[in-house]
C-alpha cells in the first residue's frame, strides 16, 4: 500500500487518489491537422520505464485537485510530489517536495500476516505439476 503525499492534504492512503497517466505530455498545436496515425500515438503511446517516471494523479476523496508525481516503477518509491503545470524536479539536487512510502509486507492491507514465502523448491515443484484431469487448453 503506497502512503501518497498530497500537497495539499498531507500523506493519505493511495486508495483516496486516481492515476491518471503519464504527465508532461503536450497536446497537440494543431489537433485537427493531425493524420489518424498521428492522433493514435498522442492519446495512445506512452512511455513505459523502468525507474523513475512522472506520472499525474488526482486526490479523488480529499482535496480533488490534480498533482504531478515522480515515482520509482520497480520499487514503488515515490521521488517527488509537485503541482501541475511546473517542470519535472531535477532530483540531482535531492526530492523536491515530500517522499512516500509503500509498505513490504506481502499481503498487509487484508490479514495483516505476510503472504506464504515462493522458494525455489516451491516454485519448482509448482511448475512440474499436470493440468487437473478433465480440463481444457
Amino acid at each position: 500500500m503506497l502512503l501518497i503525499p498530497c500537497p495539499n492534504c498531507g500523506p493519505r492512503d493511495e486508495t483516496e487518489f486516481h492515476y491518471g497517466g503519464q504527465a508532461h505530455v503536450p497536446y497537440p498545436e494543431n489537433p485537427n491537422e493531425l493524420t489518424d496515425t498521428e492522433w493514435s500515438r498522442y492519446l495512445f503511446y506512452r512511455e513505459n520505464p523502468k525507474g523513475i517516471f512522472a506520472e499525474r494523479w488526482v486526490h479523488s476523496t480529499g482535496c480533488r485537485q490534480w498533482f504531478n508525481m515522480l515515482r520509482d516503477t520497480v520499487s514503488y518509491d515515490i521521488q517527488a510530489v509537485y503541482p501541475m503545470g511546473t517542470r519535472r524536479p531535477d532530483l540531482a539536487a535531492g526530492p523536491a517536495v515530500e517522499a512516500g512510502t509503500a509498505s513490504t509486507a506481502a499481503d498487509s492491507t487484508t490479514t495483516g500476516a505476510a503472504a506464504p514465502s515462493l522458494s525455489a523448491t516451491s516454485l519448482a515443484a509448482s511448475t512440474t505439476r499436470t493440468a487437473p484431469e478433465g480440463a481444457t487448453k
